[in-house]
């Protein structure tokens, strides 16, 4: 063995790995290290790993090879390899950057030393491997130790070894994941418990659990400004509604002398509901939604409604009070099954009912009728009917701890949007975008068309589609392109894979094409829509924006 050659070999291929293992890790990340969820979008992304499969099974080439060839083939795997490490060098800007976690240092430690272990045994040449060689050689006279070692597979070994490494860290990464399994169900249990004990040490706190298949955010903010006019409140921030985001919470913010904890709580599978709130305890809750989303891990509508009714079930066990949308048409299918509802919504039969709704592109107008008859005209500088929604649901559960529908005005008017969720942003000029880039799903898609409808001015779409919706998401999204054909001047696709099912959508309805652009990034969508000239001002609505791992 050439041994400058296979030092090369190995510094370029243990680089290689370094770098394509944080690509993986953070993909890992992105998708909550689930590892069936990562099994998924590795499927998903199989072109990504089909030189590292090649290159798995050419480097077994080396075997029979000797001299002169065996060198060539090394220099072409390193070239390779040196590819790889290019490919995925750390660098490239992400909408969300790999988080060096203690969960995720101490996998990197984990995937570290299973690569490590390739390297221990390429740079003891094999012994193992020329152990069995010996015993072969027993067994077959034929054959000397000295020939099979210098003719067959020993001296070959370290530069396999060491390709495997690199070959394989796709898997070990979720492999390092698997096996630190027991460790973080013992960190999170432990952590979960001391937020429990905390929580048990604040007796006169009341706690409200928000969930959804879409609103939650909003509603926890809402809810949040509305409560805090009155009593000292906090909610768990951005995002933070899975048991780790809500444990950090607790441990990290909640003190003594807050009265209210808002807690949004998120779920992509059946009884995630059921375990946040062993975790809260909540003793109201607002489900603000139920829809086809994350179809693809719940596996059915079904299963989505029963697990945001987790929430209900809790609520009805400890005696609280649990706060319905009754626009929706799943949420007051299921209503009848807990006499502590309060339905809330623009529909009759609503107990807490919105009417007289005036919608401009300067906010919204509404009239909220209580349970008791009482009414109350309220003015926000949110836009569309479908706030109003959320809006109405946190007026109702505020004025059910105490505080006057009159007082509530003032709080609604000082409501703002929530970043990402149809939150208005005015750049000056000649444009205005529409910022509705989180986690776009099919009613939110419709309220944000409608919120566009209301300008008069150039009306613009960018969007990649809706993802995560199983089965139904080419379904939904070629609905989405006859809804967006009916609604605006230009659209703009990003992604000519996924976006396909819109574009015919589009093109079903009959909408000129001519008008619409497919680009292969974010980047490339809005240097056209800047390029687009037009007498009146233009509106872009920038729907949904997928993570990176999409």
């Amino acid at each position: 063995m050439n041994l400058v050659l296979w030092i090369i070999y190995a510094v370029i291929s243990l680089t290689a790995a370094v770098f394509l293992g944080l690509r993986e890790f953070h993909m890992l990340q992105l998708n909550g290290y689930k590892t069936p969820e990562h099994s998924r979008w590795m499927k998903k992304n199989k072109n990504r790993y089909i030189l590292p499969a090649v290159l798995l099974c050419a480097q077994f080439l080396l075997i029979p090879l000797h001299g002169g060839l065996r060198t060539a083939l090394v220099i072409v795997l390193c070239f390779f390899n040196a590819i790889i490490a290019l490919t995925n060098k750390p660098g490239k800007k992400f909408k969300k950057p790999l988080v060096y976690t203690a969960r995720m240092k101490r996998m990197m430690i984990t995937c570290g030393i299973l690569i490590a272990v390739f390297y221990v045994i390429a740079v003891l040449k094999g012994e193992t491997t020329v152990y069995i060689c010996r015993i072969w050689n027993e067994a077959h006279t034929d054959f000397t130790y000295d020939s099979m070692e210098k003719r067959w597979f020993i001296s070959a070994l370290p530069y396999i070894l060491v390709g495997s490494a690199l070959y394989l860290t796709p898997i070990l990464v979720p492999l390092s994941n698997l096996i630190n399994k027991p460790i973080e169900k013992a960190v999170q249990n432990w952590y979960i418990n001391d937020a429990k004990r905390i929580l048990s040490e604040c007796p006169t706190l009341h706690k409200v659990g928000i969930t959804g298949s879409y609103g939650k955010t909003s509603m926890k903010f809402y809810l949040d400004e509305l409560l805090n006019s009155q009593y000292n409140t906090l909610k768990t921030p951005e995002s933070f509604n899975t048991p780790m985001g809500v444990t950090i919470t607790i441990r990290r913010d909640l003190k003594p002398t807050h009265e209210y904890f808002i807690c949004e709580m998120g779920a992509r599978r059946v009884h995630e509901i059921k375990e946040l709130c062993g975790i809260a305890d909540p003793h109201d809750g607002i489900i603000t939604s139920v829809g086809p989303q994350h179809l693809e891990t719940f596996g059915s509508i079904e299963n989505v409604v029963n697990t945001k009714f987790e929430l209900a079930d809790h609520v009805k066990a400890k005696g609280g009070k649990i706060y319905l949308n009754g626009d929706n048409e799943l949420i007051r299918k299921k209503a009848p099954e807990y006499p502590n509802a309060v339905l809330y919504g623009l529909s009759e039969g609503s107990h807490y009912r919105a009417t007289d709704i005036s919608v401009s592109d300067r906010g919204t107008e509404f009239t909220v009728t209580a349970p008791n008859g009482e009414t109350q005209r309220f003015s926000m500088k949110l836009l569309g009917e479908h706030n109003v929604q959320n809006v109405l649901g946190a007026i109702a559960y505020a004025h059910g701890t105490g505080i006057s529908l009159e007082k509530l005005t003032l709080p609604v008017k000082r409501i703002a949007a929530v970043p990402h969720r149809l939150q208005l942003l005015d750049k000056g000029g000649n444009m205005t975008f529409i910022d509705d880039a989180y986690n776009s799903n099919p009613n939110g898609c419709r309220a944000a068309l409608n919120v566009l409808g209301l300008f008069d001015a150039c009306r613009i779409l960018v969007t990649p589609g809706m993802v995560e919706l199983g089965a139904k998401q080419e379904e939904l999204n070629f609905e989405f392109g006859q809804e967006a054909a009916k609604a605006c001047d230009h659209i703009v696709l990003v992604g000519k894979a996924q976006t396909v099912p819109i574009y015919n959508g589009i093109k079903d309805a009959g909408y000129d094409m001519d008008n619409v652009f497919v680009a292969d990034s974010l980047g490339e969508a809005l240097t056209h829509v800047n390029a687009y000239q037009t007498d009146k001002k233009k509106i872009v609505l920038l729907e949904n924006d997928l993570p990176d791992n999409y």
